[in-house]
């Protein structure tokens, strides 16, 4: 029977590829899938804890989310983000920001138009791109993994639609700073694209970094689409909480991407985000002094490795490794697998097929267990490359 040649173009989703190789070999540590450690917020189990006992909480509910989310997320997006959903944004809840990525692109976005998407790439998004039948641009970034802004601009072109900016960065950690990230709002703006901004990671900065919202910008509620989600901060993985923040004038057709997929957001998952948010960022935030001490140990026990360079990024739970070896990155994960019980994932799904990398996450275990992890995972690299 027929297969669509769209979506055999698909990159084989990699993290699905990675947890099967790992649940067959029963005792390996994962520093591959980016989770935290930590579970939800008490007042997120609390909040759902009678759901159900009303008639009402079993009917379909409006279309951009439950009005208790939404205002509490417009606080928040005031309070920490400086953008004011008054002033020309709206604010959609979707299963996770993966698919509010994906509704963005059905709602801009024709078969045959190119998205820029700076190198390394979040994986799902080039695939998102894919399954749109449009065409991933990517564009390198320096050796810091930071942006190069004339190599953006020299991307464009008739059939740019969007550029996409993840800060903190999935998969380098790296963190743009505000000067370059008003630099690229500038550049869309410019050129009538939509700068589309994934802050997922927005609480997980160490040193001196700190986050920006391109959403703030003066006038840029014309062309930037914000991304975020709970995931991450609130240990929210299962739950597939997410929220864009989006022109007003996108409305209408976001409401009809929205009415196909998924109707409305599941009740009983916003209640818990409710609960989440009244808990409040400092949940996430006072997490953070462990896991850079987990970063700082980890970075520490990689750097010891000779033919292996390492960028000390200041954002997300993330370590990129390159390797000074011509043997293939998703073997070598395979075989530091079946051999030394440790996992990580490889380069080629980002986009970095020049040379062998790896992404190492550290978000999802404790003080000793990662120790242990990257202990073997020095040795593994030290007998295979």
């Amino acid at each position: 029977m027929h297969i669509g040649h769209t979506i055999t173009s698909v990159q084989t989703p990699i993290i699905p590829v990675i947890g099967e190789w790992t649940r067959n070999t029963p005792g390996t540590l994962s520093l591959g899938q980016g989770m935290v450690s930590y579970p939800p917020p008490a007042a997120a189990l609390q909040a759902i804890r009678n759901f159900g006992t009303r008639p009402e909480e079993h009917l379909y509910g409006p279309p951009l989310g439950y009005k208790g989310l939404l205002e509490l997320i417009e606080t928040k997006l005031l309070t920490e983000n400086s953008i004011d959903c008054i002033s020309g944004y709206r604010v959609m809840v979707t299963a996770g920001s993966n698919m509010a990525f994906l509704n963005v692109l059905l709602t801009i976005a024709d078969p045959g138009d190119e998205i820029i998407l700076p190198l390394p790439y979040y994986f799902n998004q080039e695939m998102a791109v894919r399954m749109r039948n449009c065409t991933p641009v990517p564009v390198p970034t320096d050796a810091n993994y930071q942006l190069q802004l004339d190599a953006l601009r020299a991307a464009i072109t008739e059939k740019t639609r969007a550029i996409v900016t993840v800060s903190p960065n999935n998969p380098s950690g790296a963190v743009y700073p505000e000067t370059d990230l008003r630099a690229v709002n500038q550049l869309c703006k410019e050129y009538g694209l939509y700068h589309i901004s994934d802050e997922a990671y927005e609480y997980f900065t160490y040193g001196e970094a700190r986050h920006f919202s391109p959403g703030s910008i003066s006038g840029a509620e014309q062309h930037t689409i914000s991304l975020y989600s709970l995931s991450k901060a609130y240990g929210f993985a299962s739950w597939r909480v997410g929220y864009l923040v989006f022109p007003e004038a996108l409305l209408p057709s976001l409401l009809k991407v929205q009415d196909t997929n998924l109707i409305c957001p599941p009740l009983i998952t916003q209640y818990a985000a409710i609960g989440a948010l009244e808990t409040g960022s400092s949940y996430c935030k006072t997490r953070l002094q462990q896991l850079a001490k987990i970063r700082a140990q980890v970075t520490a026990q990689l750097q010891s490795l000779n033919g292996v360079q390492i960028v000390a990024t200041e954002g997300a739970f993330y370590l990129l490794l390159k390797l000074n070896t011509k043997r293939n990155d998703l073997q070598l994960v395979k075989s530091l697998i079946s051999e030394f019980k440790v996992a990580v994932i490889p380069g080629c799904a980002f986009g970095l097929d020049d040379r062998c990398y790896l992404r190492v996450s550290y978000g999802m275990l404790d003080e000793g267990t990662a120790n242990i992890a990257t202990h073997r995972l020095v040795e593994g690299l030290r007998k295979l490359c």
